[in-house]
């Protein structure tokens, strides 16, 4: 098996986590091993990096890319976890967490896996291989949560009417491949908007698939605990691929940077608010024209990063 994924920006990424050879490393998000096999290359033998993936298949290419370094565990488990997962392996603090999200280039192209709107596949979607699946949403939520779900996590103006068709669709048949889930989307959407901004199954894919995984829930806890397990100068370096989880990792970053919070018209300051965090860099770093040339899925990246202080 062959785990195909392209890190995005990952010099940049690399140079901002401002690795300490002697350090210990989180890839929150390991995937194939990209991001992973770079910084176990910039660490000592006293230097250690945990890798952890929901995904099996992730993890069985990411144990292949990093077997010849011994000072790296290697872990199946949701990034949410990433607290026990730390302390288990023995660790109080980290120097440093990366987070590359969103879906990995090979979970689009691996038709099995039922994420790409563009391949034919049972619908799946499933990062962990487990629990509720996107056939099960599809096809067994009503209508009201399925307008729900379309319109918050793929922040689609028809999700009304992208509702509706589903129901009426599985009233004759269930949906059993994303072709068909896409067919009935598309045939939803007027015909004007059909023409504008790529594919129109995209939005409601991306809204099914953040729902079946809960990812923003676990990017936000996740978030939350890799910083109580950041040592003070560790840094979080975020890369994110769309609005929705950039809101959260900006959000989150700005909220550790805040000091006082007292009302502007207080004479002094009550609340004894002191900043746990400082940004690395103020405006989010964008793949160069190169790189969005090289890859097209990385035209919509951010990168945030901020430092424990």
């Amino acid at each position: 098996m062959e785990f195909n994924h392209k890190t995005v920006l990952l010099n940049e990424t690399v140079e901002l986590l401002n690795i300490n050879p002697n350090g210990i490393y989180v890839d929150a998000t390991a995937g194939g091993g990209g991001l992973s096999y770079k910084v176990a290359s910039n660490l000592s033998k006293k230097g250690k990096l945990i890798c952890i993936d929901q995904d099996p298949d992730a993890i069985l290419a990411c144990k292949e890319k990093l077997k010849d370094f011994e000072n790296v565990d290697i872990v199946n488990d949701n990034f949410s976890n990433i607290y026990n997962i730390v302390h288990n392996l023995g660790f109080d603090s980290v120097d440093g967490v990366a987070f590359d999200l969103g879906v990995s280039s090979y979970q689009l192209d691996a038709a099995q896996r039922g994420f790409s709107y563009k391949k034919e596949a049972l619908l799946d979607m499933r990062m962990s291989k487990q629990g509720q699946s996107a056939y099960d949403v599809v096809n067994f939520l009503g209508q009201d949560e399925l307008k729900k779900i379309i319109s918050e996590y793929g922040e689609e103006r028809y999700a009304s009417k992208i509702a509706f068709k589903i129901v009426k669709a599985r009233e004759k048949k269930l949906i059993e491949t994303t072709t068909e889930l896409a067919e009935i989307v598309k045939n939803a959407i007027p015909a004007f908007s059909r023409r504008e901004g790529g594919n129109p199954a995209r939005r409601t894919f991306q809204a099914i698939r953040i729902y079946v995984n809960d990812e923003l829930e676990n990017l936000k806890k996740s978030l939350e605990d890799a910083f109580k397990v950041l040592k003070k100068g560790g840094r979080i370096v975020a890369i994110t691929f769309h609005s929705l989880e950039d809101k959260i990792v900006k959000k989150k970053m700005q909220n550790w940077c805040k000091g006082c919070v007292c009302p502007s018209d207080f004479p002094i300051c009550v609340c004894g608010r002191n900043p746990s965090a400082c940004m690395v860099i103020k405006k989010a770093i964008k793949p160069s024209v190169e790189e969005t040339k090289e890859n097209t899925r990385s035209r919509s990246a951010k990168l945030r990063v901020c430092e424990k202080i």
